[in-house]
């Protein structure tokens, strides 16, 4: 049976990655939009998903590709029409806003899927089966990107709500949280915000484990160089690298996994198969982490950004 997908918020994400991942993906198919500034050839396009769920004969299921602070009104709206709902990372703006549409999935008996695509990537899984046995004695994650070539003209990004270098960050807290064999809890947030805006531009964390492990991150939006996505894990049987993204795994400079990205095809097969058990999955522990920097954050004011 096919799975019918509608795409709230047809934006850069959802060109780039959700329709054409729903395109690779056998059993399904994209056949409704709902976004205010474009439209999607070959399905019937909306402009409010209002409009959307006034026709629920056209779709199963709804992807909310929308930003973070629009997401939670969209997602009720989703489930209480009886439809499943994928989400876009971040799950929500906030931490606590989750729980209410996890309650009404299991009232409507729909899935809830709160997806973190870097959890597909071809290296997360080996390296996760690599650490479970391995005597860990640091990490660190570096991941830096340029701003203007990754998220042009995304205002929203900036707001509250909107994570700021964040919104790629968690991403490495997606991947450090599946591969890692204990939880670990933040310690120190050192966070640095343009003077013009109101979302950290840079961010220095550090975290422990139950073990005392000691895992440190530096995420920055102001890498002009190229991108860095990087975890290095010191084992007692080597440096294993989480490379590119989750792209390639490297252990002492042996290549152990080098494929091509397919995480959002990941994301729906994941989907389909929820659905097909009549399950969810709904993990907040990035998010968490992400609502912990900003607790315990220091605030540093740095240069204005300004994206022209």
């Amino acid at each position: 049976m096919t799975l019918r997908v509608a795409i709230v918020g047809l934006g850069k994400i959802a060109r780039d990655q959700h329709v054409p991942s729903i395109a690779d993906v056998d059993g399904v198919e994209l056949t409704a939009v709902a976004s205010r500034n474009a439209d999607q050839d070959g399905v019937r396009n909306f402009a409010t998903i209002e409009e959307l769920l006034s026709e629920p004969a056209l779709f199963d299921a709804v992807a909310l590709c929308t930003p973070p602070q629009v997401r939670h009104e969209q997602a009720l709206l989703a489930l209480s029409a009886g439809k499943h709902v994928l989400l876009e990372k971040p799950p929500g703006a906030t931490v606590s806003e989750i729980a209410p549409l996890v309650a009404l999935a299991v009232e409507k008996n729909v899935t809830l899927f709160a997806t973190w695509h870097s959890r597909f990537a071809p290296a997360v899984e080996p390296a996760r089966r690599f650490l479970v046995e391995r005597g860990l004695r640091s990490v660190h994650i570096e991941w830096k990107e340029d701003v203007r070539k990754w998220h042009p003209g995304q205002a929203w990004i900036w707001e509250p709500g909107g994570l700021g270098v964040f919104d790629p960050g968690i991403n490495a807290l997606s991947i450090a949280t599946a591969i890692l064999p204990r939880s670990v809890y933040l310690t120190s947030s050192e966070l640095s915000f343009p003077e013009n805006r109101a979302a950290p531009i840079a961010a220095d964390l550090r975290f422990h484990d139950a073990s005392g492990l000691d895992v440190t991150a530096e995420f920055d939006w102001r890498e002009t160089e190229g991108e860095t996505w990087n975890i290095h894990v010191e084992t007692d049987r080597g440096r294993l690298s989480v490379r590119d993204g989750g792209k390639r795994l490297v252990l002492d400079g042996e290549v152990l996994v080098d494929e091509p990205d397919a995480e959002y095809r990941g994301i729906y097969r994941r989907f389909a198969e929820l659905i097909a058990a009549g399950g969810s999955d709904v993990d907040l522990t990035p998010l968490q982490h992400v609502a912990d920097a900003f607790l315990l954050g220091r605030r540093h004011v740095v240069e204005a950004f300004v994206e022209a």
